[in-house]
């Protein structure tokens, strides 16, 4: 069943009781909740979630609820049942969910190579968006993602080190501040949940996954293009090409495990970048870049 075919009235009472299991990529996950504002922006952005039963083996468990102290009345909070997390307000519960959870994985499944990156499938083959904040990499990944780009992720490039393979996990891509009136005005078929105001990041809205990429989330891709955005201000779209040493650096740097996993990710990430065209990417002008990677792609 999909979520969205769940009736409304009984979101809450499986979500409090046996909890909503779904798969995520290569992860199983159970949330359990019975805080009607998460869950109602939860069916809103994952509707094409499929909705597994409460038995198995689940990878994450993970339990949103309020505190039960004097703070339950006096600005509510909203505790993420996983250790190293703060309680944040009540009302940026979805916020804390994604956080949490994008936590919980880099920080637990060590068995895949972990990547800050965007990464979007195009004619079978992968574009890997490695940046840092503020380098425009959400903005452009959603407006790929709008069209026609089957999404990935906007945060992790799950590398399997023995295919090779890019895994996806097609989850909502958050857009801060500036960035949300930008792919608002951008597409009207973006679906996008309400503003969480002043957020430790600003504020923000997740743009939903296509119903495509949900749907296909257990087909991997081999990558092709290792590009690194940067948007500047009333920049002209450049696409240079740089050396495969350069890009190899650039991308272990922004890599959530790569220490940890030592030789195997340093071989891992060696043939993946020995079998990629790797460019740096300045754009302002999102038609004009979505252009170029249509163009790359072929």
């Amino acid at each position: 069943m999909r979520l969205d075919e769940l009736p409304a009235s009984r979101l809450l009472e499986v979500a409090s009781s046996e909890g909503l299991g779904f798969q995520a990529g290569p992860f199983r996950i159970r949330l359990k909740s019975q805080l009607p504002g998460l869950l109602e922006v939860f069916r809103l952005l994952y509707a094409d979630i499929e909705l597994d039963g409460p038995g198995g083996i689940f990878d994450f468990h993970i339990g949103m609820t309020t505190p039960a102290t004097v703070r339950r009345w006096w600005r509510p909070q909203v505790i993420f049942r996983l250790d190293g997390f703060e309680p944040f307000p009540l009302s940026h519960a979805f916020p804390l969910f994604e956080w949490g959870l994008n936590y919980s994985i880099a920080t637990r499944a060590h068995q895949y190579c972990f990547l800050h990156s965007a990464v979007l499938e195009k004619n079978g083959r992968a574009l890997v968006l490695p940046a840092m904040p503020g380098s425009g990499k959400s903005t452009l990944c959603a407006a790929l993602m709008l069209r026609g780009w089957r999404l990935f992720s906007d945060e992790f490039g799950i590398l399997q080190p023995q295919s090779g393979e890019l895994l996806p996990l097609p989850r909502v891509i958050p857009l801060k501040n500036e960035s949300i009136e930008v792919i608002r005005e951008f597409s009207s078929e973006a679906v996008m949940g309400p503003l969480f105001p002043k957020t430790r990041k600003g504020d923000v809205v997740h743009v939903a996954p296509t119903t495509e990429s949900v749907e296909r989330q257990h087909e991997g891709a081999k990558p092709a293009w290792i590009l690194f955005p940067r948007f500047l201000s009333r920049s002209e779209t450049k696409l240079q090409p740089i050396p495969r040493s350069q890009a190899f650096v650039r991308l272990s740097n922004n890599s959530f495990n790569y220490r940890l996993l030592g030789e195997t990710s340093y071989r891992a990430l060696t043939a993946m970048v020995r079998k990629c065209d790797c460019y740096s990417f300045q754009y302002s002008d999102l038609d004009e870049a979505i252009q170029v990677m249509d163009q790359l792609a072929g």
